[in-house]
């Protein structure tokens, strides 16, 4: 082979590898994106910025989703001890699916200083696709409990979506499969009952009882001929 052939064919491969990789690559989208809490407290209503991470990672017919805040948001006016303080939030699902997905996470592993912002830890949640398409995740309703309070911390700046995922419908994907599964397992047609059935056996029961009346009404005949024959 000549050299501008070689270097034609290995550009070709090439472009071919490429094209491969990229059909390859998942189809998501994450960005981090501010968010503005105003956060209803016990001792009144505080607000704090924090950058919103989401992040989806497919696990069996779904995807585990990790929401993590790289700033601390509200404060308490007492320490919270070790195990004290429990978070927990929403992710708003947009796009083809809505509805919220509710994330969790530990408790607090060490002790939160008196009015400092308090550091959440991530927050996760496993999301099922219910329809098929191009799903946004945004950050919902952050909650807070602690010593017995709750802190609910709103977003008011209408955040954008931190992560958007083109998923599959599970439902969707193994419909199919079961009905040609049970399709193939029978083998052949099997006897069908039914109403449709009885009313062909009660039909051909009938009939039947209808041909033999018919035969025995012409037998009685054919005996009553004979005997006027024999007078």
């Amino acid at each position: 082979m000549s050299y501008p052939k070689r270097t034609a064919a290995l550009a070709s491969v090439a472009a071919l590898a490429g094209s491969a990789v990229l059909m390859a690559a998942p189809a998501a989208r994450a960005e981090v994106v501010n968010v503005n809490y105003q956060c209803k407290t016990p001792i009144g209503d505080k607000s704090a910025v924090s950058p919103i991470d989401i992040k989806g990672v497919k696990s069996g017919s779904g995807y585990k989703l990790t929401m993590s805040w790289q700033k601390g948001v509200s404060s308490s006016p007492v320490d919270l001890g070790k195990g004290a303080m429990s978070p927990s939030a929403t992710i708003k699902l947009g796009g083809a699916d809505s509805g919220t997905l509710s994330v969790t996470g530990p408790a607090n592993q060490a002790t939160v200083p008196a009015n400092t912002p308090i550091k959440i830890n991530d927050l996760t949640g496993t999301y099922t696709p219910k329809k098929s398409g191009k799903v946004t995740f945004t950050a919902g309703v952050l909650t807070i409990k602690a010593l017995g309070t709750t802190t609910t911390c709103t977003p008011t700046n209408s955040p954008g979506a931190s992560l958007t995922l083109d998923v599959t419908a599970a439902s969707g994907s193994s419909g199919g499969t079961q009905s040609d599964s049970n399709t193939s397992d029978s083998g052949s047609a099997l006897p069908q009952t039914g109403p449709e059935d009885s009313a062909i056996a009660l039909g051909t029961l009938g009939g039947t009882v209808l041909l033999a009346g018919a035969a025995g009404a012409l037998w009685l005949t054919r005996r009553n001929q004979a005997a006027r024959a024999r007078r």
